[in-house]
């Protein structure tokens, strides 16, 4: 492995490690189990596959050009994260049995929770770009660029797939102090605050761009 490589992995390791909608949303669905957090968590992953995907085949590069385009992207994101972060604040005034039986918990395992990560992660407009800006800056001159962006990519999707899901087992290891009352509720204001605020922000700034 060249230092190329060692260090976009580096980079990769910081941008996925990065606290925001995809660590808080697989936080939050890991309080409620194991399986929910592990499931948002290849749900992250999957929405990280497609942008990489993108990236590679240029498709940033239109969003880029096509503002219009880039800020309804943004703004879907950030309705969604808002969504998000408003449906948890609620459960603050819950007892833990009522929590764990409301409507909107009731069914978290299995499907929900995977496309909660997947739609947090893939409704970011950003991360294609980012994306296409880095990846070029790790692809020597000469030699085969897509298969070096392509391994790139690779390497962007594996640091995720083992981060989230490791994120997901933490949390649930922790569970049973992180599910008293008083953390319960603490994280729930915490975590539904949390993506409220990024939710805010990301429908902020294409409205105060227009």
């Amino acid at each position: 492995m060249n230092g190329q490589i060692v260090a976009f992995t580096g980079v990769a390791a910081g941008m996925v490690a990065m606290p925001g909608a995809d660590f808080t949303v697989v936080v939050r669905n890991a309080l409620i189990s194991r399986r929910a957090g592990v499931a948002c968590a290849l749900g992250v992953t999957g929405g990280l596959l497609l942008h990489t995907a993108l990236a590679v085949a240029g498709v940033a590069a239109v969003l880029t050009a096509v503002p219009a385009l880039f800020r309804v992207l943004q703004l879907l994101g950030g309705g969604y994260v808002l969504y998000l972060g408003v449906r948890t604040l609620p459960t603050l005034w819950k007892t833990p049995t009522e929590t764990a039986h409301a409507p909107e918990f009731a069914h978290e395992s299995g499907g929900r929770p995977l496309r909660q990560g997947f739609v947090t992660n893939a409704l970011n407009p950003k991360a294609p770009i980012t994306f296409l800006s880095l990846l070029p800056q790790f692809v020597p001159a000469g030699g085969s660029a897509l298969l070096r962006t392509l391994l790139l990519a690779l390497i962007v999707v594996v640091l995720a797939l083992v981060w989230f899901p490791a994120v997901a087992v933490l949390v649930d290891r922790l569970g049973r102090w992180l599910r008293r009352p008083w953390a319960a509720r603490a994280v729930a204001g915490v975590t539904g605050g949390a993506l409220t605020v990024l939710g805010v922000l990301l429908l902020a700034e294409p409205l105060l761009a227009a």
